[in-house]
């Protein structure tokens, strides 16, 4: 005899499956409140970008591959570009009104619809656009997105296991570290550790997103 356990168990995977079919890769999506756009990133989009690699050395310091070129940036873009039209990442350019300038990228990556899971990452600004509340924006449209229309079920973060800053803005905003990914992934300086963190849908709605929304300002 089939037990109640057992049909429960079928039940909830058949939902499951269900509603990760339902569950669809962003078209054309944009993300905007009062103090930020943010757009999907194009190749067209270089012109804004390339001055960052160019004149800004600092930003790229614990990234994975060295970016300090025109052509570099044009790599970056056309390289990410890419992995959204084979579905695999989201990316955006980010323009603050405030400044009424464009300020950097994010996106979404390892994107997993049938696990309901991605990553969130990759995440750089202009030194003129950081520690001006703009991050915060922008991860609680992004993390707004994600877990109250996307349908997601956990968000993952990774950075640089010495990159105590972003890990610091990382933890301000609600995210629970995990661990640590050891000599995982080689980047400008050789092999690195990466620290993992993440967020959950119930943690989002419990606690981190009335977090990030009493730090906007």
């Amino acid at each position: 005899m089939i037990s109640l356990n057992f049909f429960i168990h079928r039940l909830i995977s058949l939902y499951r499956v269900i509603f990760a079919l339902m569950i669809s890769f962003p078209q054309n999506l944009v993300l905007e409140d009062e103090r930020v756009v943010m757009r999907p990133l194009e190749k067209t989009d270089l012109d804004f970008l390339a001055p960052f690699a160019i004149n800004e050395p600092d930003i790229w310091k614990f990234y994975i591959t060295a970016i300090n070129s025109r052509a570099d940036m044009e790599q970056y873009i056309k390289i990410t570009v890419e992995q959204r039209e084979l579905q695999k990442e989201y990316p955006f350019i980010i323009f603050d009104k405030k400044a009424n300038a464009y300020a950097g990228s994010s996106r979404f990556y390892d994107i997993q619809l049938h696990n309901l899971a991605t990553q969130l990452g990759y995440t750089w600004y202009g030194k003129k656009f950081q520690r001006t509340g703009l991050n915060r924006h922008c991860k609680l449209l992004m993390l707004g997105y994600a877990f109250e229309k996307w349908g997601m079920e956990r968000v993952e973060f990774r950075a640089h296991a010495k990159n105590q800053r972003s890990i610091d803005a990382m933890k301000a905003i609600g995210c629970v570290e995990e661990g640590i990914l050891r000599s995982c992934v080689v980047d400008v300086t050789g092999r690195r550790d990466s620290i993992v963190l993440s967020i959950l849908k119930h943690e989002w709605f419990e606690s981190v997103k009335d977090k990030i929304v009493s730090g906007i300002w």
